[in-house]
Parts: structure tokens; sequence; C-alpha cells
């Protein structure tokens, strides 16, 4: 018996794992998004949260889920482009989010919040976006 056997759950008519959902929590970038006056020509401040739907339940191998800097780095390359609205950023990462995984199918789903904290001054703008595959 191999030394990481104990760490390994066991095989169990008891119970299926239905989803694996990875997250990528309160990641923060600085992008050119907006369409007011203040918003032109400059960067602001956007607090992403992102998860995404495996197409397996168990996760064992590499193979089956996503490396969280692919999302961060999605997040980042489209930061540096203008983006007139949230929604559409968010959509965007939502729909590169699809393609992540080393094999095709690795993700079925994925939803996007972006928080702009300086959107309004009294509150929090958000948006979310989901986008499955087809």
């Amino acid at each position: 018996m191999d030394a990481l056997a104990a760490l390994r759950p066991a095989v169990s008519a008891a119970y299926v794992v239905e989803e694996t959902v990875v997250r990528l929590d309160r990641f923060e970038v600085m992008a050119a998004v907006g369409v007011n006056h203040g918003e032109i020509g400059r960067r602001q401040p956007l607090v992403i949260w992102t998860e995404l739907g495996l197409g397996c339940g168990a996760v064992e191998r590499l193979e089956d889920t996503v490396d969280y800097r692919a999302i961060g780095a999605a997040a980042e390359q489209l930061a540096r482009e203008h983006i007139d609205l949230i929604e559409s950023f968010a959509r965007q990462l939502a729909v590169a989010c699809l393609s992540f995984g080393r094999e095709a199918g690795v993700v079925r789903w994925a939803r996007v919040r972006i928080d702009k904290p300086e959107a309004v001054d009294n509150g929090l703008a958000s948006v979310s976006v989901t986008v499955r595959s087809l």
C-alpha cells in the first residue's frame, strides 16, 4: 500500500459527487472600464469573483480541474483593454473560462461576479453573469 492511500477517498456506493466548483474570489484588477465622463481614460479597481462548474464529479487528476492562475491571467488580459460595461467584462471572462482545462469539456458553466467599488458613492455596484457550454 502506498503512503498516500490513506488520504484518498474510499470508493463508496453511499455517495456520489454531483459537482465540483472551482472558485477564485476577490481577485483585483485595475481596469479601463466605464462609459461615464469621469471613467474614460483612467483605470479603476474591479473585484472579481469566479465560480467554474466542472464537468466531472470527483477530481482525482490535474487534467480534471482548472489552474486558478489561468482565471486571473484572463481577467488581467481583459483589464488591459477598454471595455464599456462591467456586464461585458463579466461575460467575456466567463466565456474565456469555458475553455479552461487540459481536456475539452472540463468546465461546464462559469459564473463571474464583478464589484465596481468606485461606481457609486453610497453602495457597491455589482453584476454577475453565468454562461454554460452547449
